[in-house]
C-alpha cells in the first residue's frame, strides 16, 4: 500500500469515527426524548384529568354498545309501568292512593316476593278527604268531613296495604341537612369501618311518616352519574351523618329473603386481602347474595337493550289482565316510563331509559352473580404497559423501513385493544386501552416522522415538477401513486362543468392589453378558488373560459351536488365582482357594462386521465359528455339564463330545487335530453315558487302541441316577472309560433333539435 492509499484508508477512518460519534450523540437524545415522552404520559395518567377520564368512559362504553349484556326472561325481576297508556286510561299523575292500594292488593293476591316503588309519597294524597275539605266553602267542607266520618284517609288506606304486602318504599338523599331516620335493617361490618367511604348526603327527604312505618323496606334512590350524565356505575349504599342508608335496590332483595341484617366486608376482614390498608369495601352480603362492590360500595353495570317483556303496564295489572306466572315470586318495581314525568336516565347504551329500569337491571345482574370489574391494580398494568410497549416501538420503529414501521407501530396498537376487548368480552373486566393507544400512537407518529424525511424529499420533487400546472388533488394522486405518471386513462362518471363571460369580445375591445390582462386576473381566481374549495378539479382556462369536473382523480361520492353548489357560490362571487368594478368605473369615470357568465353542468361517463403525448400531458376528460357540457354552456345564451344543467346532474341533486326548461336533442346525438336550471340564481324565489305550476303546465301543454294553452300559461308567467327568465319565455313564444304551423306529427315528445354545436 502507497503513502497515498495509507492517506486515503486514515481519511476514511476518521469519518467513520465521526459518523459513530454522530450516531452515539443521536441515539442518546433519541432515547432521552423517548424516556421524557413515557414520563410525562405516566405522569399525566396518575394525575388523571378529565380529558384522559372522558377516554376510559369512552372505552368501557364501546364495549358495552359492542357486546351488551343479554336479556335472561328467567329472572324474577319485572317493572310495573306507569306508562302513557296508563295515565290515558286512568288519569294524570299523581293517581289516588286509593288507586295505589288496589294495585298493591293486585300484586299480594298474585304472590309477590316484593314491591319496590320508585316514587316518592312525601306529600299527603291531595284527592283525599281531609286535603279536599281544604279547599271547599265551609259549609260544603262541613257536609263533606260528616259524610266521610269514620273512613280512613287514602294514605290510611295505602299504608294498610304496605303493611299486608313485602314493600319497599323509596328515599331520596338531599343536599339539605336533616339527618336520617333509622333504617329497617341492620348492619354487621367485618374490617375497617367503610362509612368514610360510602357516598354522602347531608339529609335525606321521607314519605309520609305513616308510610314509612308501614312499609316493610326503605332505600334511597339516589344515582351518582358521571360527569357527562351517564349511568355506569350504581351505589348500594349511601351514608347520612353516621347512618347507614341502603337502596331501593339492596332493600328489594333484603325484603324478597326475608334477611333483617345486611353483612358489610372491608378490607382486613377475614377472606380480604388488603395487605394492612383500608381499601375500603369488597363484597356486601345480604341473605344469601353476596356482592362484590368496589371500594365505595358501588358495583358497575353491564346493561342490556330495554326488552319489553320486563315491563307490565299498570292499567293491566289494574284490570286483571296479567298473568299469575308474571307476578308469582318477582321482585316488582312500580316506577314510570313515561317522558312527561321525567324520570329518563341516559346509560352507554341509551340516552333516555327509565330509572326504574335500571333499578331492574341492577337487580338482574346481582342475580344472574355477573361482575364486571376493573380493579385497582389495572392502573399499574396500564401504566406498565404503556412504557413496555412505548420503549419496544422505540426500538423497533427506526431499524425498519417507514411503511413498515407505520404498520409495526398500529399493530402493537391493535394488539392493546384486542386484548382490552377480549377481557371484557371473556373476563368481564374493564382495561382502559384508549389512553396507552394515544399515547403510542403519539410516539409511533413522533418516531415516524423522521423515517419519513426522504419521502417528504422526494413528495417535493414531484410537487416542483408538476404542481403549477395539475390540480392539487391530481398532485397528490401522484405523489401518493408515482406509477400514474403514464400516458392512459379511466372511464368514470364525473360531474362537468363550463363557464364563459357574455359578450367578452365588446368588452375586451375596450380594454388596452394590461388592464385586460388583469381583468381576466380578476375574474377567474375567484372562480377557480370556489371551484378548488367545492373539491372541482381545475382542466383548463380557454382565455375568459374554464373547464373543470368532479370526481377525478379522487372519488366524491356528492361530485353532482359539490358542482351545483360551486355554479351557486360563481354566481354570487359574479355580483361582488360587478360590484367592485361598478365602483372602479364611477371612480375612474368610465361606462360599466354588467359582466355576466354563462354556466354549463352536466353528469356522464367520461375517460379522464393523462392525456397528450410522451413529451407532454394533462390530466384532462375527453367524450361525448364533455361535448354535451359545453353545448349547455351555450345554451345559456339562447335562454338568457346564469346555467344550464343537465338532467343526470340534477338527478343526483335532490336538495336543490330545480326548474325544468326544455327537453333537447343536441346535435350529433340520438337521444333527447331534459335541461334545467336553479332558482336560487333566478334572483326571486319567491316569485319562481309562484310561478312553478304555472310553468310544468305550460311545459306540458307545449309538449302536447297545445299552443294556446301554453302561450296563456307564458302569460301567467310573465306576469309573475321574474326578469331572468324574460327572455326564456320570449324564446319559446317565438318558437311556439313556428311549429304551430310546422305539421309536428301526434306522437311529437317536444324534443327540440338544435342545428348548432
Amino acid at each position: 500500500m502507497n503513502r497515498r492509499e495509507r492517506a486515503e484508508a486514515r481519511r476514511a477512518r476518521r469519518a467513520e469515527r465521526m459518523k459513530a460519534r454522530m450516531r452515539v450523540r443521536l441515539s442518546g437524545v433519541y432515547f432521552l426524548l423517548v424516556a421524557l415522552f413515557l414520563t410525562a404520559a405516566v405522569v399525566i395518567r396518575a394525575y388523571d384529568p378529565f380529558f384522559v377520564q372522558a377516554l376510559r368512559l369512552i372505552a368501557f362504553d364501546i364495549y358495552q354498545r359492542l357486546s351488551p349484556q343479554s336479556y335472561n326472561p328467567d329472572l324474577p325481576v319485572r317493572v310495573v309501568d306507569i306508562d302513557d297508556a296508563s295515565l290515558q286510561r286512568i288519569g294524570q299523575w299523581p293517581w289516588p292512593r286509593t288507586m295505589l292500594r288496589d294495585l298493591l292488593i293486585k300484586l299480594h293476591e298474585r304472590k309477590v316476593a316484593v314491591v319496590a316503588f320508585d316514587v316518592l309519597f312525601a306529600e299527603p294524597d291531595g284527592s283525599s278527604v281531609e286535603q279536599l275539605v281544604r279547599r271547599l266553602p265551609p259549609a260544603q267542607a262541613e257536609a263533606l268531613k260528616r259524610t266521610a266520618a269514620g273512613t280512613p284517609s287514602n294514605d290510611e288506606a295505602f299504608a294498610a296495604a304496605l303493611r299486608e304486602t313485602p314493600s319497599v318504599l323509596a328515599l331520596s338523599g338531599t343536599n339539605r341537612p336533616t339527618g336520617a331516620s333509622p333504617p329497617k335493617a341492620g348492619f354487621a361490618i367485618a374490617g375497617d369501618d367503610p362509612k368514610p367511604l360510602l357516598p354522602a348526603f347531608p339529609g335525606i327527604d321521607n314519605n309520609l311518616p305513616v308510610l314509612d312505618d308501614a312499609a316493610t323496606g326503605l332505600g334511597a334512590i339516589n344515582w351518582i352519574p358521571n360527569r357527562d350524565q351517564v349511568v355506569r356505575r350504581v351505589p348500594l349504599l349511601f351514608r347520612v351523618g353516621d347512618t347507614i342508608v341502603p337502596t331501593l335496590v339492596t332493600e328489594a332483595l333484603r325484603v324478597a329473603q326475608g334477611a333483617s341484617t345486611y353483612v358489610l366486608k372491608s378490607s382486613n376482614a377475614s377472606g380480604e386481602t388488603a395487605l394492612g390498608q383500608r381499601t375500603g369495601l369488597n363484597h356486601i352480603k345480604i341473605g344469601d347474595i353476596e356482592i362484590p362492590t368496589e371500594f365505595d360500595g358501588a358495583m358497575r353495570l353491564k346493561f342490556r337493550d330495554t326488552h319489553p317483556a320486563v315491563f307490565i303496564p299498570a292499567w293491566k295489572l289494574l284490570a286483571g289482565e296479567v298473568d299469575q306466572a308474571e307476578i308469582e315470586g318477582k321482585i316488582i318495581f312500580v316506577g314510570t316510563s313515561a317522558p312527561g314525568l321525567h324520570d329518563l336516565r341516559a346509560t352507554p347504551l341509551s340516552p333516555a331509559v327509565p330509572g326504574v329500569e335500571i333499578h331492574a337491571q341492577v337487580v338482574e345482574h346481582i342475580l344472574s352473580r355477573r361482575e364486571l370489574m376493573r380493579p385497582d391494580y389495572f392502573l399499574a398494568v396500564e401504566q406498565l404497559l404503556l412504557i413496555g410497549f412505548g420503549l419496544f416501538i422505540a426500538l423497533l420503529l427506526p431499524r425498519l423501513p417507514s411503511t413498515r414501521a407505520a404498520l409495526g407501530g398500529l399493530g402493537i396498537i391493535a394488539l392493546l385493544n384486542l386484548g382490552a376487548w377480549s377481557a371484557y368480552q371473556y373476563w368481564n373486566l374493564l382495561f382502559d386501552p384508549l389512553y396507552p393507544s394515544m399515547m403510542l400512537l403519539t410516539l409511533t407518529a413522533a418516531i415516524t416522522f423522521y423515517i419519513y424525511r426522504q419521502v417528504e424529499t422526494q413528495r417535493g420533487e414531484i410537487r416542483g415538477a408538476f404542481g403549477r400546472y395539475l390540480a392539487p388533488a391530481v398532485v397528490e394522486e401522484l405523489i401518493a401513486n408515482p406509477d400514474k405518471l403514464v400516458l392512459g386513462g379511466e372511464v368514470r362518471e364525473l360531474s362537468l362543468m363550463f363557464t364563459d363571460v357574455r359578450n367578452f369580445t365588446s368588452i375586451s375591445e375596450h380594454l388596452s392589453a394590461a388592464e385586460l390582462t388583469q381583468f381576466i386576473n380578476d375574474l377567474l381566481t375567484p372562480l377557480t378558488d370556489i371551484i378548488l374549495e367545492n373539491r372541482g378539479n381545475l382542466d383548463k382556462y380557454m382565455g375568459d373560459a374554464i373547464m373543470a369536473f368532479w370526481n377525478a382523480p379522487l372519488d366524491d361520492p356528492q361530485h353532482a351536488e359539490h358542482a351545483v353548489r360551486a355554479a351557486v357560490e360563481m354566481s354570487a362571487a359574479m355580483d361582488g365582482l360587478n360590484e367592485r368594478w361598478r365602483a372602479e368605473a364611477e371612480e375612474d369615470g368610465r361606462e360599466f357594462k354588467r359582466v355576466n357568465i354563462g354556466i354549463g353542468i352536466n353528469t356522464g361517463d367520461c375517460c379522464v386521465g393523462n392525456l397528450g403525448s410522451m413529451r407532454r400531458f394533462d390530466y384532462s376528460a375527453i367524450g361525448d359528455e364533455v361535448n354535451v357540457t359545453s353545448r349547455l354552456e351555450s345554451l345559456t345564451k339562447l335562454y338568457g339564463l346564469p346555467a344550464v344543467i343537465g338532467e343526470g346532474t340534477m338527478a343526483k341533486c335532490p336538495t336543490y330545487q330545480s326548474l325544468e326548461l326544455d327537453f333537447i336533442q343536441v346535435k350529433g346525438r340520438t337521444k333527447p335530453t331534459r335541461i334545467y336550471t336553479l332558482p336560487v340564481l333566478l334572483d326571486d324565489a319567491e316569485k319562481v315558487a309562484r310561478l312553478r305550476v304555472t310553468h310544468d303546465g305550460f311545459l306540458t301543454a307545449y309538449r302536447a302541441q297545445r299552443w294556446d294553452e301554453a302561450e296563456a300559461a307564458i302569460a301567467q308567467c310573465r306576469a309573475v316577472g321574474v326578469a331572468k327568465l324574460e327572455a326564456y319565455y320570449s324564446l319559446f313564444m317565438t318558437r311556439i309560433g313556428t311549429l304551430r304551423y310546422a305539421g309536428l306529427p301526434a306522437d311529437w315528445d317536444g324534443a327540440y333539435a338544435l342545428t348548432e354545436k
